[in-house]
């Protein structure tokens, strides 16, 4: 493919005519809810009224930068689903709805009138994706992105993540739940129910830690000396140099003897690699990964 065609190549957007409404708030359902409306899905949302006129999803009051991002392009309506009035225009939207959004417990759906049974047997073609804490009987129990991730063991130490992974997996496999739920009612005209938990989100983002692979005595857990991060003279350093002749560029530009991938579990190497590192600076090392063709990203402190 060339340059110019690839430059001007247009997304896919394999939900175009597909209505979806959105019940969800915070974070992981109006981040599935932008990726499904890139994908071309026409997106409704609604959302309880706020306090003094603003937006009643707590992201939009904590962070309105973020909730801004996830809701471009998106039309937003208010409605108190507690009152006759909310659950008439709530009707009239689920009427038109091909794909309904949530990410309330179980019981709250049910106090609403929202139950999966109730909806199925008033919107046969509606389809439900459902984004719960955890699965089954546990959708019930309170818990959020840091408890997940500390269930699934990648909270190590006391610092917090870096983001927040599992809200994001989340996200993604909603949206992917969301293209199940429209092919199953393209070819049975029926809607599906499917239910999406945060916590097995981050079990899936855990399952390189579960095999080892990033423990400390893992490959790409600091066990290897070419897939680290290293203090460089004027900040940090990740080096990804995995493959052996990655590793092997890396030890040449250290004048490190490299005997065999085990030489780079050695800790001699990664003593000779460290010290060969501190004393580059991030232009210098920006360079090198250009000559040497090794995969690295320079950072500062």
């Amino acid at each position: 493919m060339s340059t110019s065609s690839a430059a001007t190549h247009k997304p896919l957007k394999p939900l175009r005519g597909v209505r979806i409404l959105s019940l969800a708030l915070n974070l992981p359902g109006p981040a599935a809810f932008m990726r499904l409306q890139a994908m071309g899905a026409t997106c409704l949302k609604t959302e309880p009224p706020g306090p003094k006129g603003t937006s009643g999803d707590p992201m939009g009051q904590y962070n309105p930068t973020a909730y801004a991002t996830m809701h471009s392009g998106i039309k937003v309506l208010t409605i108190d689903l507690k009152t006759d009035k909310g659950q008439q225009q709530l009707h009239k939207a689920l009427a038109r709805t091909d794909v309904l959004l949530t990410s309330f417990r179980p019981s709250a759906l049910l106090k609403l009138g929202l139950g999966w049974k109730a909806l199925h047997k008033a919107y046969p073609a509606l389809s439900v994706v459902a984004i719960v804490g955890a699965p089954g009987a546990r959708a019930e129990e309170p818990g959020h992105d840091l408890t997940y991730l500390a269930d699934a063991g990648l909270v190590t130490g006391l610092d917090l993540p870096a983001t927040l992974f599992a809200d994001m997996g989340g996200a993604l496999m909603a949206s992917e739940a969301t293209l199940k739920a429209v092919l199953v009612q393209k070819t049975t005209g029926k809607g599906s129910f499917q239910e999406v938990a945060l916590s097995d989100a981050a079990a899936w983002l855990a399952l390189p830690r579960s095999w080892g692979l990033t423990q400390p005595q893992g490959a790409v857990g600091g066990a290897h000396a070419g897939y680290r991060v290293y203090p460089c003279k004027d900040g940090r350093v990740a080096v990804a140099a995995l493959e052996p002749h990655f590793a092997a560029s890396l030890c040449a530009a250290a004048g490190v003897a490299m005997n065999g991938m085990g030489s780079m579990f050695q800790p001699a190497t990664h003593k000779a690699i460290a010290a060969f590192l501190a004393g580059q600076t991030r232009k210098q090392l920006d360079a090198l990964a250009v000559a040497r063709d090794i995969p690295l990203h320079t950072l500062a402190r």
